[in-house]
């Protein structure tokens, strides 16, 4: 008889490790799933609360002129950039406005022109906007304007950041700056300055009272 209870207890066994088994599946099975989804709302969260790294315009820029006071003049080995668009005047980036005529084959203006100017602002306001967009450029090179600029780099609107995040020194930053605030904005019963409208400065064109 004692050997008759030995397959009883072996069954008793096997089912209590089955179901020992069960229980610890099941346990292991939550646990997985479980942490998945605290991974996932976790990964949800992070994605949700992200936000772009503020970029530091002030750094990538550099304030440093490409040329020294003896490249000024005239030399047929001296390439500039300039505004390229007027119809009338440009603006090197020496900062000298000059006809269009009197544009050297490097792109530079001819130092020897009697009109040609350097850090004009025949067309400025106090405010620091133009009439003439080369002379907002020509002024906005002018080096104490830098403290200026570099102030207005910790305030780049949003709409903005895009085109400043692309701009590499002084020059392109006076262009870009000069050709941002060119639109003339109607707002309510007034508009903006349809005559100085290129600013270099803080200041939008000024609004004038609607006709």
């Amino acid at each position: 008889s004692h050997f008759h209870h030995i397959p009883m207890i072996s069954r008793r066994l096997f089912r209590r490790r089955w179901f020992l088994a069960l229980v610890l599946g099941a346990s292991l099975l939550y646990f997985i799933v479980s942490v998945f989804k605290q991974s996932e709302q976790a990964v949800v969260k992070d994605t949700g609360d992200y936000k772009p790294p503020e970029f530091d315009f002030r750094r990538k820029i550099s304030w440093k002129p490409r040329f020294q006071a003896r490249n000024l003049a005239n030399k047929t080995d001296t390439n500039c950039r300039n505004s390229v668009q007027g119809k009338e005047v440009i603006a090197d980036e020496r900062g000298y406005v000059c006809d269009r005529e009197d544009i050297l084959v490097g792109g530079c203006c001819d130092v020897t022109s009697l009109t040609t100017q350097r850090f004009t602002c025949a067309s400025c306001q106090e405010s620091g906007c133009c009439q003439v967009y080369e002379h907002c450029v020509s002024c906005c090179l002018q080096p104490e304007k830098q403290p200026l600029l570099r102030s207005l780099l910790d305030h780049v609107p949003d709409a903005f950041k895009t085109l400043f995040a692309s701009v590499t020194d002084h020059f392109e930053l006076c262009l870009a700056k000069c050709r941002t605030s060119s639109q003339s904005v109607q707002h309510e019963n007034s508009y903006r300055d349809p005559k100085a409208k290129y600013c270099y400065g803080a200041d939008p064109p000024q609004l004038q009272p609607a006709r």
